[in-house]
This record gives C-alpha cells, sequence and structure tokens, in this order.
C-alpha cells in the first residue's frame, strides 16, 4: 500500500522526534551518572560519610519531585518542545556552574539545582513520542528512547571515572555540559510540536482526562508503584556501585567505572531491547504483556542480585551483568503501559505523576538508606536492602496486570509501506 505525501512526512517527523529525544536523554543519563564514577574522590576531598554522599542523589530528586507537578501542568497546557529546550539548557548549564564548588553544602545546592532542569524532560520526551506514534507503536518507540538510560549511565561512569582521575572530578562535569546545549538548538530548530493525542485512538481519546481519576486507575498506579520499587533498587545500585567494586572487590576507580559502564551499556541494550521486542510479540496475543514483562524482570534479578552483594569475589561482576539483564527488560514497557493507561489530554500530568511517585519511593530515598546501613554494618548489607523492593515490584506489576487497558491487544507490528 503506497504512503500518502502527508503519511510520509508524519513517518518523517516521528522519526526526527525520536532520534533527537533519544539522543537527549543520552545526555540526559550521562550528566546523571557522572557523580557515582567520581563520588569517592569527593569523598575523599570533603571528608564525608556514606549516608553524606546518598545524600547528593537524594536532594537531586527532592527537587526532581518539587519541579514535576509544576512541569506536568505546564506540559498539559504550553508547547512541549520550547520547555524541553529551556530544561536542557538549564541542567547543562548547572553542570558549568561546578567550578565554583568549594565545600560540601554548595555540590548539595548544585546537585539538587540539576534536578529541576531534568525533571522537565522526564515528562515531555515520552509525551511528545506518544502524540506521534499509536498505541501499538508506543513500545517499540519507548523502548528505543528508553536504551538511551542504560548507555548513557554507562558513559556516565566510565566518562566520570576517567576524567576524573585524570583531570580531576570537576572537570568531568564541565565537559558534559557542552553536548546538551548542541543537541537543545537542533531540537529548537528542527523537531515539528505534534498535536495532543493526534495518533491516539478514539477508545483512548474517550478516556477520562480529569486529573483526579488518576487517583482512581488501578492500571495506572500499579505499574506507576511498580516502577518505583524498580527504581529504588536501580537508584541504589547505581549509586553505589562502583564504590562498592573499590572496597569489596579493591579496583580502581577507573576500573570500577569501566566494568560498571561497560556491563550496564551492554546489559542495558539487551535487556531493554529483549523486552521491548518480548513485549511486543506477546500483545498480539495477550493485552496485559506489557504488565507481565515488567513483573517477570525483577523477580529474575533477585537472585542473582543476592549472588553478586553476598558471594565470592570472582562472581560480582557475572552475577551483577545477569541482575541488571533482568532489571532493564521492562524499561520500555513500563512507560508504554503508563501512557497507554491515561488520556492524552492530562498525559503530562500523568507522567509527572508518575515521576514524582517513582523517585519520591525510589532512588529519593535508597542511596541514603543504602549508606546509612553502611554505615553501621557494611556496604554489602546496604546494598542487600534494595532487594526488598524487588519482590514489591514484581508483586505490584503482577497485581497491575488485570487492570491492563484492552486497547492494546490489538497491537501489531509497525506496517510496512512500499
Amino acid at each position: 500500500m503506497a504512503m500518502t505525501a502527508e503519511t510520509k512526512a508524519n513517518a518523517k517527523a516521528a522519526t526526527v522526534a525520536l532520534v533527537l529525544l533519544t539522543s537527549l536523554n543520552l545526555v540526559n543519563y550521562i550528566d546523571r551518572y557522572i557523580l557515582p564514577g567520581v563520588q569517592e574522590m569527593i569523598k575523599a576531598e570533603f571528608h564525608v560519610s556514606d549516608e553524606r554522599i546518598g545524600a547528593l542523589t537524594m536532594y537531586f530528586f527532592l527537587t526532581y519531585i518539587i519541579a514535576a507537578p509544576l512541569t506536568g501542568w505546564l506540559g498539559d497546557h504550553f508547547p512541549r518542545k520550547p520547555l524541553i529546550v529551556i530544561g536542557a539548557l538549564l541542567w547543562s548549564g548547572t553542570n558549568l556552574f561546578t567550578a565554583m564548588v568549594h565545600n560540601f553544602d554548595g555540590l548539595l545546592f548544585r546537585h539538587a539545582a540539576l534536578g529541576i532542569g531534568e525533571a522537565s524532560f522526564g515528562i515531555y520526551g515520552p509525551a511528545l513520542l506518544s502524540d506521534y506514534y499509536p498505541p501499538s507503536q508506543r513500545n517499540r518507540a519507548l523502548t528505543i528512547f528508553n536504551v538511551a538510560i542504560p548507555v548513557g549511565a554507562a558513559l556516565g561512569y566510565s566518562f566520570g571515572g576517567w576524567v576524573g582521575q585524570n583531570h580531576g572530578w570537576r572537570s568531568a562535569f564541565y565537559i558534559s555540559a557542552v553536548p546538551g546545549v548542541l543537541i537543545a538548538f537542533v531540537i529548537l530548530f528542527f523537531l515539528r510540536e505534534p498535536e495532543r493525542g493526534e495518533s491516539d485512538t478514539r477508545s483512548e481519546q474517550k478516556k477520562s482526562s480529569a486529573v483526579l481519576d488518576l487517583l482512581k486507575n488501578p492500571a495506572y498506579l500499579t505499574a506507576t508503584m511498580g516502577y518505583a520499587m524498580t527504581t529504588f533498587t536501580i537508584g541504589g545500585i547505581s549509586a553505589w556501585i562502583p564504590s562498592f567494586l573499590q572496597r569489596e572487590a579493591g579496583m580502581s576507580a577507573t576500573s570500577a567505572g569501566f566494568s560498571v559502564g561497560a556491563i550496564t551499556a551492554v546489559t542495558g541494550i539487551l535487556g531493554t531491547a529483549i523486552g521491548g521486542w518480548w513485549a511486543q510479540r506477546w500483545l498480539r496475543t495477550d493485552h496485559r504483556a506489557l504488565y507481565w514483562v515488567c513483573a517477570i524482570g525483577p523477580a529474575l534479578c533477585i537472585p542473582f542480585a543476592l549472588f553478586c552483594f553476598f558471594g565470592p569475589k570472582q562472581f560480582m561482576l557475572p552475577s551483577l551483568a545477569i541482575a541488571e539483564l533482568a532489571l532493564f527488560l521492562g524499561s520500555g514497557p513500563v512507560n508504554a503501559a503508563i501512557v497507554n493507561s491515561v488520556s492524552a489530554r492530562v498525559r503530562s500530568t500523568a507522567l509527572a505523576g508518575q515521576l514524582f511517585l517513582i523517585h519520591l519511593f525510589g532512588d529519593v530515598p535508597s542511596p541514603r538508606i543504602i549508606g546509612f546501613v553502611s554505615d553501621h554494618t557494611n556496604l554489602r548489607i546496604g546494598l542487600g536492602v534494595s532487594v526488598i523492593a524487588l519482590v514489591a515490584s514484581s508483586l505490584l506489576q503482577w497485581g497491575g496486570a488485570h487492570f491492563a487497558p484492552r486497547d492494546t491487544s490489538t497491537a501489531s507490528p509497525v506496517p510496512q509501506h512500499s
């Protein structure tokens, strides 16, 4: 079937948006994960405890979730493209101010300010893509978008550790500011703002658009809270695993950074791709597939996470790799489940609510809780706390499958045109 000129233009615009937003998401996560790669250097310079180091991530996500309700409202009432550009320039500019930080309180303030800029993109990026792609294709688009998470985290670990060890930890934050500024201007000139809900099905358009109805939406709430519990584990592990390898395996900052970076990149790409592909095929026969995949991933992760934290030194990295692979299976499906469960009219607000909840109950408390337990016992036991959240995540997603909207039951591969 031949494509019309309008269809070709829309497909091209969607592809451009996916490439640009995925690129900015990559930079977003590079900036976020530079800190774990250099935090042992920061700890040594400022002479602070593990709990205080964990507070850096906590304050970042506190401002992140405080800003989320406002950014969500803005996204439902104003064009998203300029808001994305402003957010990218804000978080990139914040990185440049790191040079002026010469005490730990200043670093806390700087890291907290970073959360304001990043909070905007985590809401507007998926919302914008959901207007370009219909429900049957959102899982694929958001899976590609979320591949940037492990790759960006890996680059952040590796880049931060290498630059920090060779040029000082402040230099890593300097250099990372440049790509965000460049991509922001490319988005400003080349990305088209889609109409709200232009790719929604008729049944999606009939969904309630009242914000308060989100609190009565079990498909939305279970997917979000299940994601929050996975985020607790991901946030805690990502903040502390380089330090864990340096202390328990005797690795250098560079070696730990590159090891975690390589593992995160490979398993993140594979896990995200496998999970998205698996969910897409499963959706052909079961509309609950997005939730099933999100439930299975954390369950598979549990034994390997325990073996990494408490097993022999030689099995730490292999166990970490398998645990991360399992964790990333739900990266694309969980976001598709959330955007498919709500109306386009409140999609930015729904995503803001999701960000608020997953960080409030996830990676805001987890790095500090792990640091607190570590100060009173050791880092092995501290990291072990994160496994409890995996159990909760799996159970919540399993329960959420019973409320999955049936709109996605007819999901099919992306149509091929000639």
